[in-house]
């Protein structure tokens, strides 16, 4: 199951990992997002619930869970809140904390301000790859989003702190991040990757925050060998 960053919806994954061969993939909007209706949540456990809800809805037990940076961490707080319907995490551009500058929630609270809060975030994400095509595109689709979800969302994540229970998750973790990524940088995966046991990391260069979709092969491919280590029990 891939879940998107904040933001985002069902889209924020290529067609690569949409569409990977001979697994069985969900790409869900999470809700107010995309076309799912609702008003979006507040707080990452609120989020965390919605896709217990819907992982229930659709009668499934278990799944591996990818994330992308807000949903990543749905995916730890999954790991540490429902171990049982957990096979593994993916954390693509992700951290135990996801802290956001008091000046971008301020700009994002204001109507009048809210495009210099989606700028602000836009040049951390520092996108390297197909910069041209891959940013404008960026940039149209976060000042499209309802600023209040935004503003949201932003919030979720800053609250958002798992620091000090990373230690007890012991589902397989594959940490994915972009070398040039300033908005969740290099240094959360480390700590991700070396507080969880058994966590394998691996830093894509010439890549920033938009990993998956500045290099979309590379990060499919990761995510494909992560899964074969994985061990698929029926019924479990």
């Amino acid at each position: 199951m891939l879940i998107h960053g904040a933001g985002g919806d069902l889209l924020s994954w290529p067609p690569e990992m949409r569409g990977l061969s001979s697994e069985h993939v969900i790409t869900l909007d999470l809700p107010g997002h995309g076309k799912s209706t609702g008003s979006g949540c507040q707080t990452i456990d609120d989020y965390t619930e919605r896709v217990i809800d819907f992982i229930d809805a659709i009668g499934f037990s278990r799944a591996v869970f990818i994330g992308h940076a807000m949903g990543g961490a749905i995916a730890l707080t999954l790991a540490l809140d429902h171990p049982e319907r957990v096979a593994g995490i993916g954390l693509i551009s992700c951290g135990p904390r996801l802290p956001i500058a008091p000046a971008t929630l301020d700009n994002a609270s204001n109507p009048a301000t809210f495009l210099q809060a989606v700028q602000s975030l836009q040049q951390l994400m520092h996108i390297t790859q197909n910069a041209a095509s891959l940013t404008a595109q960026t940039l149209k689709r976060l000042a499209a989003i309802r600023q209040t979800l935004f503003l949201g969302d932003l919030h979720a994540c800053d609250q958002f702190d798992v620091s000090a229970r990373l230690g007890s998750i012991r589902t397989p973790v594959l940490v994915v991040c972009g070398m040039e990524d300033e908005l969740t940088p290099q240094h959360f995966s480390d700590s991700l990757a070396g507080k969880i046991a058994g966590a394998a990391l691996q830093r894509i260069d010439g890549a920033g925050h938009l990993v998956m979709l500045e290099r979309p092969r590379r990060v499919a491919g990761l995510i494909s060998i992560f899964l074969t280590t994985i061990p698929y029990i029926p019924g479990i």
